[in-house]
């Protein structure tokens, strides 16, 4: 039986996504999501290695609320990089093309043991609804959440990381949508 679905909030415990990109979930918790762009700590010199650590020393002192750090990894698809690549080939010589022919062998030995992979690092905060009838107790999460993200910011671009909010409904259901779906793949092997 084949299953239509139309709506990412038909299938996921999410109430509603705010415009601040604040998603209240079903269970009246209320999560901001998060996505880092990371440095390459490899390519760093050891003193800057100690400066990086140091700084999210700091990050994780600073976090004394409820977060999640989540981790995607995607198979990439080279197979138009190596079509790209042969097709600068046949402009060029032959010393040139064995070069170009090896690389392509090497692409591809990298693609069949599943080393090319793109990854996406991404922090959600959480705020519990509280329960007291406090006037404006969801501006209050939404002040809470926002001021986390400002803190988990200024800590991780300290590290030299660049931190992107995510607050459009579209950005978010795409996220959801790609956890849900790899999860999905994942139950059904």
């Amino acid at each position: 039986m084949l299953y239509e679905i139309n709506k990412v909030k038909d299938w996921l415990p999410y109430k509603i996504i705010y415009k601040n990109g604040i998603i209240k979930l079903k269970n009246n918790t209320y999560v901001k999501i998060i996505k880092i762009l990371p440095i390459n700590f490899n390519l760093k010199t050891d003193f800057e290695k100690e400066q990086i650590l140091n700084s999210y020393k700091i990050f994780l002192k600073t976090c004394n609320f409820d977060i999640q750090i989540l981790i995607q990894s995607k198979k990439e698809d080279l197979s138009q990089n190596i079509k790209n690549i042969q097709k600068l080939l046949k402009r060029e010589s032959k010393k040139i093309n064995k070069i170009g022919e090896d690389y392509i062998n090497y692409i591809k030995k990298i693609n069949r043991q599943n080393e090319s992979s793109s990854k996406s690092f991404y922090i959600l905060i959480k705020k519990s609804n509280l329960n007291t009838k406090i006037e404006n107790k969801e501006e209050i999460i939404f002040q809470e959440l926002n001021e986390n993200y400002f803190k988990i910011k200024d800590s991780l671009t300290r590290c030299g990381n660049n931190v992107i909010n995510i607050n459009t409904k579209l950005e978010i259901e795409e996220i959801l949508k790609s956890f849900f779906n790899k999860r999905q793949y994942i139950n059904n092997l």
